[in-house]
């Protein structure tokens, strides 16, 4: 396998720590905002209204961020696995997995991409305790493991 598994954790914490501080960024512009508009008017109502549910929406994003987060201080970067389950960077004959959180695809500065799935996505559990050599199968196709690291 030629990923740097320490490189790719730390694009992972560069990524959650980028959603954190812009959901974080909205809410105290959003705060801000009804701060800033105490008028009362019908109009104002239901702007603030308005204003509140995007408060709440990312409030919620805020802490899936911040759950994304911890679950990813779960990993040690230095840990090599010998099969696959939470850490593992598995190398298939067609793509690149990070078990870890659900960030969809990163970009690595050799050029490369790896998925960055979560125990919970449907290819995990083909995935789990599987080893170099196993083959498994996702929308009627057959993958090889090639590595685990």
């Amino acid at each position: 396998m030629k990923t740097n598994k320490k490189e790719l954790y730390y694009n992972c914490i560069d990524m959650i720590n980028a959603k954190i501080e812009q959901h974080q960024n909205r809410m105290d512009e959003i705060k801000q905002s009804m701060e800033n508009n105490d008028i009362k008017t019908d109009y104002d109502e239901d702007n603030k209204g308005q204003m509140l549910g995007d408060f709440e929406k990312h409030a919620g994003y805020l802490s899936e961020a911040q759950e994304q987060k911890e679950e990813l201080s779960k990993i040690d970067p230095e840990h090599k696995n010998n099969i696959i389950g939470l850490g593992s960077v598995v190398e298939t004959d067609r793509n690149y997995y990070f078990v870890s959180v659900p960030l969809g695809e990163i970009n690595m500065e050799d050029g490369s991409q790896i998925f960055a799935i979560s125990t919970k996505a449907p290819i995990y559990k083909e995935l789990e305790g599987k080893q170099p050599g196993d083959k498994f199968t996702i929308n009627d196709e057959e993958h090889e493991i090639k590595g685990i690291e």
